[in-house]
This record gives C-alpha cells, structure tokens and sequence, in this order.
C-alpha cells in the first residue's frame, strides 16, 4: 500500500481516484495533482515508482491541506465562534442548525431522534 499524508491509498485504484480517500482531496484536486507532479493519472497505484510517490508527497504538502491540518482549522473556527457568543456558536454548543434552516419540522440529522412532548389530549365529544 502506497502512505501518503498519513493514509494508505488503495492499491488496485487508479492514482487520480485513489487521491480522493484524502480528507480535503477531490477528483479535480487530485487531477492537478498529478499534472503538477507529472505523473499519469491512469497509472494504478501499485505500479507506482518511488520517484512517483516522492513527487506526488512533494507536491501535496507544498500546496495544499489536507487531512489532519484541515479538521483542526475548522475545529479552531469553530471554538472561536463559540468564544465570541455569537449567534452561529450558540447554535453550535445547541446542536442546531447554524444557517438559517427552519428546525420546527425538520433537522432531525442534527437535533437527534425525535423526543415526543406530553400535551394535552383532544375530547372526543
């Protein structure tokens, strides 16, 4: 298996997919890549040479984020936001929606299962 920025990349894949298992790495990401770093993006990830490897290590850790830099960046706004009080922290430290959705009907990914309310129970006359 082929490690790079900390992830074993699957060795049957196609390098310019195989990029992609990357945290913050998509297909067109991983297309200028492998352009910048000259090497084929149909080339399968075993078949990779070290110079390859080393090259395509180069150029990630050159120019872009990924993984590990990415999640603690978003994880240092987030506790900044919750800092400040502002209205998007709020929402942060409720588990709720933090832009703008409507919760009275939906937001069932973020709010958690259901909990049903006691009320009060409609005569039947």
């Amino acid at each position: 298996m082929t490690r790079i920025a900390g992830v074993d990349l699957p060795k049957n894949k196609r390098v310019e997919i195989a990029l992609t298992y990357m945290y913050g790495i998509g297909l067109s990401t991983s297309q200028l890549i492998l352009a910048k770093s000259n090497v084929d993006p149909n080339v399968r990830c075993r078949d990779l040479t070290d110079h390859d490897v080393s090259s395509i290590k180069e150029t990630i850790d050159k120019h872009y984020l990924v993984e590990g830099a990415i999640k603690r960046i978003e994880s240092i706004s987030i506790k900044r936001l919750i800092e400040i009080n502002c209205t998007r922290g709020k929402r942060h430290t409720l588990n709720l929606p933090v832009r703008g959705q409507r919760t009275r009907t939906n937001a069932r990914t973020r709010k958690g299962v259901k909990k049903t309310v006691a009320g009060k129970k409609k005569i039947i006359k």
